[in-house]
């Protein structure tokens, strides 16, 4: 590959022509939201998440920051959100440290995430109340999962129950402080 820049066309193109539905933010290749559904046979089946991707100027060289739009209940995710209103990040270390040039961003959606989802990993949590919960009682644990899965990850209700969720935060955030909407500067503790 010539340069990075190409290699990004390239990779998100290929990303746009598999059955991924991408769509771009700002009109540039550097970030987009890709459709994720859920692994078969798994308590996320039937789940539609919105992952945002973010590719560094280095890729493929430097990894992409990926997160969740809209809630998901697992270990391996933060479930805080953020000012820029993607889910926290995700605890994968493909992604984080062992990223290679070898991989591209379709290993991430048919291999990695998937991996992600059905083989959790409790002992590295980014989100402590699910990793607990798996250890101790993995059938409520299923529970708490398909509940998010219907609440925050079907197809209808994604971006509603995003702006749903920062509708209430804002409105939490103005009748705690008196402030108005010109006066939000920052993210509201969930």
């Amino acid at each position: 590959m010539s340069s990075p820049s190409k290699r990004r066309e390239m990779d998100v193109m290929k990303l746009m022509m598999s059955d991924y539905n991408v769509e771009t933010i700002n009109d540039g290749l550097n970030e987009f939201n890709v459709e994720f559904h859920g692994p078969k046979e798994s308590v996320y089946e039937g789940g539609i998440w919105k992952i945002r991707v973010e590719l560094p100027d280095a890729y493929p060289y430097k990894s992409p920051s990926i997160g969740f739009v809209n809630k998901i209940y697992h270990p391996n995710v933060d479930e805080l959100l953020f000012i820029d209103y993607s889910s926290g990040s995700v605890c994968l270390d493909v992604i984080n440290q062992s990223w290679s040039p070898m991989f591209d961003l379709l290993n991430i959606f048919e291999v990695f995430l998937p991996q992600l989802l059905l083989y959790p990993n409790p002992s590295d949590p980014l989100n402590g109340d699910a990793a607990s919960l798996m250890m101790k009682n993995r059938e409520q644990y299923d529970e708490k999962v398909k509940e998010y899965r219907d609440k925050y990850a079907k197809k209808g209700n994604i971006m509603n129950s995003t702006a749903e969720e920062l509708s209430d935060e804002e409105e939490a955030s103005d009748e705690e402080s008196g402030s108005s909407d010109d006066d939000f500067a920052g993210h509201v503790d969930p």
